[in-house]
């Protein structure tokens, strides 16, 4: 056991705290930053930086100029992945729910993040901000309302089969005219796909980023994590392939959701003042946010970031507590907890991998969320990691598990259950008729304080991608720098332009069906990534003191 970090470890040079207290670092030559180009104005790692940029600099210029082309190879992509390899996906996120649950009750979660003596950084409140705006901000908007009632139309249509193949996009077995069923078994889908998964998916890349970090001294950058696999050689051309990968997968994951952030708040500008809701005006609102990010980026992760985060959380708490006063009150309290309990009823059915009847349901719902959580988890699990030094290993995973998972079956409940509300018990269909981007926007309709409701959920969906972008540059620039964390502001300034353009050239290359082929395409290499990351934690936290 180690108490300071030796000559020889990555940690001594750079601004990664050394651990505090009793922890087994591990003994390497290398040096964080030692095949960097480094000049005035950059500090990156010269192999992992240029082939990332130019690739995804070549993917930018060549979506703008075959735009009519690419977006039928965008749809026979997304198809292939999700219909191919559903089963895939929906096994590999059960690994990680059930890794995450067994380190919780086994002694592993004993082991303190920084050493036996390290103490957060950050307060509950604090840490809670950062790690909820970060995860889930745009999507948990987007899709609040629009998802519930999607599966629940589809569970009352019940099942149709063509040829013997079930062609309804009903979750399970559906629901057919039974309105109260469809909207329990809608909500439990829902739920399914902003629970226990996708966070598990976050914990596993966050546990292993501040463990190898924090404990072990190596550099903040997700080739650290294969070191008890490949020693040395981790610092060669298989961490390289890994960083690239980490890059490629965050990027365009936070493209997608940068893309449905825009449609949300065009299609939100466009209710309340008659703004016309097109490309112009998307491409126009992502420049402009991306310009807000760019200046949240410059202050810095403290000033900017956890700022932002914690402004966030206090609009989208304005906001939820004014569904749950002004909405259904009491169907919404009740509907906590019995949505809660449905959820679990169908929760061994909703994660079977294999076998499925609906076909639609699992590959293109829950392939495409699981890859597209996935292929967020390099910029999530490294937020994560960066801002939860200092908490035991069981503290970090029931905060990052289970308190977001809770305030997601709320927040669903709340937004989904109040438009659910008004289709069954008062008969508007205005929500179920709308477009996606629009329907949150149906439901406040139909609420009071209507102008003002409204606008707090374009200035969320515009803070929450504000967030995203500023965190995303930070980590993407943290990859590609080597593991440095204090590497010059003009390359996090180039990351967040170049997320900019990559979500612009998405939407003119192809709308939602680009957004979602691009991640999933990243989402599968790196889910390979992961299940071999989940080997390397369990050799490396049972190395460690507690």
């Amino acid at each position: 056991m180690a108490t300071n970090p030796g000559k020889n470890t990555a940690s001594a040079v750079e601004s990664i705290p050394a651990p505090t207290g009793a922890a087994n670092l591990i003994d390497t030559d290398y040096v964080i930053g030692q095949d960097n180009i480094k000049r005035k104005f950059f500090d990156v790692h010269g192999k992992v930086f240029i082939i990332s940029a130019l690739t995804i600099v070549l993917f930018v210029v060549v979506t703008l100029a075959l735009r009519s082309e690419v977006e039928p190879l965008f749809t026979a992509i997304r198809d292939w992945l999700t219909g191919n390899l559903a089963w895939f996906f929906i096994g590999s996120a059960n690994i990680f729910v059930l890794l995450c649950l067994g380190l919780i009750l086994s002694p592993l979660g004993r082991v303190r993040l920084g050493g036996q003596d390290a103490t957060p950084d950050y307060s509950y409140t604090g840490w809670f901000s950062m790690l909820f705006a970060a995860g889930m901000g745009i999507g948990l908007m987007f899709y609040g309302v629009a998802e519930p009632m999607s599966h629940f139309s589809t569970a009352m249509g019940g099942t149709a089969v063509e040829n013997g193949v079930r062609t309804d996009w009903a979750p399970l077995g559906a629901a057919a005219g039974d309105a109260q069923a469809a909207a329990s078994l809608s909500m439990a889908a829902t739920i399914f796909h902003w629970g226990l998964h996708p966070w598990a998916i976050y914990a596993i890349v966050a546990l292993a980023l501040a463990l190898f970090s924090f404990n072990k001294g190596l550099p903040l950058s997700i080739r650290s994590i294969f070191y008890p696999l490949l020693g040395e050689r981790v610092w060669g051309w298989p961490g390289h392939i890994i960083d690239i990968l980490a890059v490629f997968a965050t990027l365009f994951g936070l493209a997608t959701s940068l893309g449905l952030g825009a449609q949300q708040a065009a299609a939100g500008l466009e209710f309340l003042f008659g703004m016309p809701n097109t490309d112009t005006s998307k491409v126009l609102l992502v420049a402009g946010i991306t310009v807000i990010a760019l200046m949240s980026v410059l202050a810095g992760l403290d000033k900017g970031v956890k700022r932002l985060s914690e402004i966030n959380m206090v609009l989208a708490l304005l906001l939820l507590l004014f569904i749950v006063i002004v909405g259904p009150t009491l169907a919404i309290i009740t509907g906590f907890f019995s949505n809660l309990g449905s959820y679990l009823t169908n929760l061994p059915a909703l994660s079977n991998p294999i076998g499925r009847d609906d076909a639609n349901f699992s590959q293109g719902w829950t392939a495409f969320y699981w890859a597209w959580w996935i292929s967020w988890s390099p910029f999530v699990g490294m937020f994560i990691a960066r801002v939860s030094r200092g908490r035991s290993v069981r503290e970090f995973l029931i905060a990052v598990l289970l308190v977001p998972s809770l305030v997601s079956v709320l927040w669903m409940t709340a937004f989904g259950g109040t438009a659910l509300g008004q289709f069954v018990t008062d008969g508007f269909t205005g929500v179920q008729d709308a477009a996606l981007e629009l329907k949150l926007f149906a439901m406040l309709g139909e609420l009071p304080l209507t102008q003002i409701s409204s606008f707090i959920g374009i200035v969320l969906v515009v803070v929450f991608f504000v967030t995203s972008s500023d965190s995303g540059s930070l980590v993407i620039d943290t990859i590609t720098a080597g593991g440095k964390v204090n590497a010059p502001v003009p390359q996090r300034a180039f990351w967040a332009v170049l997320q900019g353009i990559v979500a612009i050239s998405l939407l003119l290359g192809g709308g939602l069906v680009a957004l979602q082929a691009m991640a999933v395409s990243t989402g599968l290499p790196f889910t390979i990534v992961l299940l071999v990351g989940c080997v390397s934690i369990v050799k490396g936290l049972m190395s460690e003191p507690r």
